[in-house]
């Protein structure tokens, strides 16, 4: 699922090692979310939410992802 941890985190000069601490997930995990390997639990996506002054919605681009999961189903 595509975010926008990396781009708010990076915004915020934040490193994913401090962005992890303030969130209580491992570096790996801020790692894989950032490179859409891993799409973080409802708690997590709020707990990101929370730390960037941003919504669910915005944080996890729900919008375009569900655009992008409708298209995959026009096309079966």
């Amino acid at each position: 699922m595509k975010t926008r941890v990396k781009e708010l985190r990076t915004a915020a000069k934040m490193t994913q090692q401090q962005l992890a601490d303030l969130v209580h997930v491992s570096s790996r995990t801020i790692i894989s979310i950032e490179k859409e390997q891993y799409s973080p639990s409802l708690m997590l996506a709020y707990r990101l939410a929370q730390v960037f002054g941003v919504t669910v919605e915005d944080l996890c681009c729900l919008k375009e992802n569900k655009e992008w999961e409708d298209k995959q189903y026009e096309d079966l």
